[in-house]
């Protein structure tokens, strides 16, 4: 009931008052009505599926190199890929700005494949590298084609995790916001960007209530596609075979480690370009952006310093994942028992705490905003408000880290320890607890990362004297001025040296579970 009741007061709240705020004035049936709204909708599902196929096309050799393919630096390919997907999307978009110049259609749809394909290269390749391969040369022994035994064994024994990255992949890129906010402008915008822009520049709280119901749909639609997917996925892990199924590639098989490795480069190239232009000047080189951060330059522009806003990010990071790893821990531990014996109950609560990642984070900031003066102390100007709406964003992360392993834990271990006389409490610090020590620690890295770079709802609820790193970027990128620019750079290029660091640390930590976490 924790978990939920947090959902309930710190989401579906401050959501349904501003829908119901929006739904009881007058306006949002001429906003449906509008040719207008249908292109939105219509550009913000193409581009979240062209990004979804560009994802799953770069994703799939990579998937195959983690998983069946014994060669060297496989660590360091799984390092790499993982990296864009825990950074920033303002660190994206600006990465990308820095190589496309000022966006555009492709360059929105090349950001959002490279921040997801490490969900892609995770999920296909952590069910991939548990397929008994016995099946693949057995076809290969009776004459079929590589491609053919691909196609016609692999590839449906692999559709469950391919479907379920798809679903996800799908949905973050529909939701996307950093990127579209920095590649878009003015030109190109989703339903995300379009809610934030009707909600904070032109207040037409009936426009964004419409325009956040069509997501809504969207949102549920694809939650249902993946838990659907996850589930199959799931039961194939359950299926794994125990016999290393990793060999060093062979003939045309170098031809896919190649694609792999050409991704791999592709992915470096807007990070490379990031760094570049922090020391960019048309004087040339300098560090000229750093060391305006670090001083009164940035004071004048942000009222802060670079390094005070910095230690705000890590302070609210540091809260919202403590307050999300309870949260989600709870509820993965809740949801792996509930499977057992309530298996509806558990899909729909799964969903429940999985839809904080499509909905508008525009929306749940300014929900917060017009429902929180009801709780006792008026939370609407208190510093806690930050760190819930981040959390909201990393829990549903957490439970899909740690809930996979605690489902393939054999619930016999259980039963003896209890048949034995253990208390509950003892049984998850005796059984649970090994098993899923690994996990716990990578989910708690990949939450503060995610809640570092976190800047929807943030970007609503901080404080103008207390701003976080990703909304100092916002608020460079929006200033003109060549030194503000450089600014904005070093302080993406902060934010991306700490991501590196944690997820370098998750590698290490995660040894052993990489197949069963869903991201």
């Amino acid at each position: 009931m924790v978990p939920l009741l947090f959902l309930v007061v710190f989401f579906a709240w401050p959501v349904a008052a501003i829908l119901g705020l929006g739904l009881s004035e007058s306006g949002v049936g001429a906003v449906l009505a509008d040719p207008q709204t249908w292109e939105l909708v219509a550009f913000t599902l193409g581009q979240a599926a062209a990004s979804t196929v560009v994802a799953l096309l770069a994703g799939l050799p990579v998937a195959y190199l983690l998983a069946r393919c014994a060669v060297r630096g496989r660590a360091l390919v799984r390092l790499i890929v993982t990296i864009p997907f825990v950074l920033p999307t303002l660190v994206v978009g600006m990465a990308f700005r820095s190589t496309f110049g000022d966006g555009g259609v492709v360059a929105i749809v090349l950001a959002n494949a490279f921040f997801n394909v490490a969900v892609v290269a995770r999920t296909v390749g952590g069910l991939w590298a548990n397929l008994d391969r016995r099946a693949e040369d057995a076809a290969r022994a009776l004459g079929a084609s590589r491609w053919r035994a691909f196609t016609s064994v692999t590839l449906p024994a692999l559709a469950p995790a391919i479907g379920s990255a798809l679903a996800v992949v799908f949905l973050f890129c529909a939701t996307s916001f950093g990127v579209v906010l920095v590649l878009g402008g003015s030109e190109y915008r989703t339903l995300e960007t379009e809610i934030y822009l009707r909600t904070v520049q032109l207040l037409d709280l009936p426009g964004a209530a419409a325009l956040s119901l069509l997501q809504l749909v969207a949102v549920v639609g694809a939650l249902l596609v993946g838990a659907i997917a996850r589930r199959k996925r799931e039961t194939a892990l359950a299926l794994r075979s125990r016999t290393e199924t990793a060999r060093r590639p062979e003939g045309a098989e170098w031809i896919v480690v190649a694609a792999a490795v050409i991704v791999v480069v592709l992915l470096l190239l807007p990070v490379f370009s990031l760094i570049s232009q922090s020391l960019s000047t048309r004087d040339g080189w300098s560090l000229a952006g750093y060391a305006a951060l670090a001083g009164d330059a940035a004071r004048s522009t942000l009222g802060v310093s670079g390094l005070d806003a910095a230690l705000n990010s890590l302070r609210t990071a540091f809260d919202a994942t403590l307050l999300a790893m309870v949260l989600g821990v709870l509820a993965a531990v809740v949801l792996s028992q509930l499977r057992r014996r309530r298996g509806r109950l558990a899909e729909a609560m799964d969903m429940a705490l999985m839809l904080p990642l499509g909905v508008s984070a525009v929306t749940v900031g300014f929900g917060y905003l017009v429902t929180m003066d009801a709780l006792p102390g008026d939370l609407r100007s208190s510093p806690i408000l930050v760190p819930f709406a981040q959390a909201l964003v990393v829990m549903p992360l957490i439970v899909r880290t740690v809930l996979p392993v605690l489902r393939a834990i054999d619930d016999r271990l259980r039963q003896a320890a209890a048949t034995l006389g253990a208390s509950p409490l003892r049984v998850w610090r005796e059984v649970d607890l090994p098993f899923v020590g690994r996990s716990l620690l990578a989910a708690a890295g990949f939450g503060y990362v995610v809640a570092l770079g976190e800047f929807g709802a943030t970007s609503f609820l901080v404080r103008p004297d207390a701003p976080t790193l990703p909304v100092a970027i916002s608020r460079l990128i929006s200033r003109p001025g060549e030194l503000n620019v450089q600014m904005a750079y070093a302080s993406c290029v902060l934010l991306m040296i700490v991501t590196v660091a944690a997820v370098a640390l998750i590698e290490r930590v995660r040894v052993g579970t990489e197949a069963l976490g869903e991201f």
